[in-house]
């Protein structure tokens, strides 16, 4: 199992927009130390598609080095070409890494069996686990249960990372593929724990990882009351992280924390003054103020 509470952690910026790895180690070892199993880098909220490969190595490196001992490291390898996927997966592997996160190649739209084929070449790249990352709002491609189920049947695929609130989908996952699944979206690690989900890829994981594991460990006991009283407790902080597109709200949040992430590359630009002011008041009702406590 790659753990219960993986983290999409940002990836911080110095003030020239270069990548600065100490305030990315920091961050890493603050998001285990209060309560994550491992870290998922370089992904969407780690502004990936503004990474170049090198900076994405340095980042995988960087995790494995920094905190590979007691967490696991995910990296996020997925492209919209097999190929180009393939090498990150590779480079990734020779690091060191747990496994990788893999969304479904994006913007040439293939056909299920493309799908399939994709994820077949991918997984001859390494022998450590796949989570496959379904997310049709972005994609525009879903990963219907049927095409999951072929995916099932390829020996290094584990889990799925699913970003859709069709909890019949996701229940049918849990049933029938064998294939542990996360919540990709931070509102939905209730609803899926309720289907037999495992826990979460969660961007809220970078602000209240322990919460989000407390959550899971009264769930798995049996406390659905109380896991349900913390979802309810998170829902304010999850609700602003989505006050604009991810991973704008979280690094403000961050920021405001005092963990100085800095700002973010463009296309992205920084939080509006509003957003701002929304993002500090939900930190200050939920009692998260700097210096950061969890």
């Amino acid at each position: 199992m790659l753990g219960e509470v993986l983290t999409a952690i940002v990836t911080p910026f110095d003030k020239d927009g270069a990548v600065d790895y100490d305030r990315f180690r920091a961050l890493a070892r603050h998001v285990i130390d209060f309560g994550a199993d491992g870290l998922v880098v370089a992904a969407t909220t780690g502004e990936s598609p503004t990474l170049t490969d090198d900076e994405k190595l340095e980042l995988w490196a960087a995790s494995v080095d920094e905190v590979g001992e007691r967490a696991t490291v995910i990296a996020s390898t997925g492209t919209y070409s097999t190929a180009h996927t393939i090498h990150l997966t590779e480079r990734a592997h020779e690091l060191g890494v747990d496994g990788f996160l893999v969304v479904t190649p994006y913007y040439n739209k293939p056909p299920p069996r493309g799908i399939v084929e994709h994820f077949k070449a991918v997984s001859a790249a390494s022998d450590k686990p796949i989570i496959v990352y379904n997310i049709p709002q972005r994609v525009v491609v879903n990963i219907e249960p049927e095409t999951m189920l072929e995916l099932a049947e390829i020996p290094t695929i584990k889990a799925v990372k699913q970003a859709t609130e069709e909890l019949d989908q996701a229940r049918r996952i849990v049933d029938e593929t064998g294939l542990d699944l996360y919540a990709g979206s931070d509102h939905l690690v209730y609803p899926f724990l309720e289907v037999g989900g495992l826990g979460g890829v969660v961007v809220h994981g970078n602000l209240v990882p322990g919460r989000v594991k407390e959550m899971i460990r009264l769930h798995n006991e049996g406390d659905t009351d109380g896991a349900r009283r913390i979802d309810e407790e998170l829902k304010p902080i999850v609700d602003v992280l989505g006050v604009t597109i991810n991973p704008i709200p979280v690094k403000a949040a961050l920021n405001l924390l005092g963990h100085d992430v800095g700002g973010l590359r463009l296309p992205l630009v920084e939080a509006s003054d509003e957003e701002l002011a929304e993002i500090r008041s939900v930190l200050e009702r939920a009692g998260l103020t700097a210096p950061a406590r969890v």
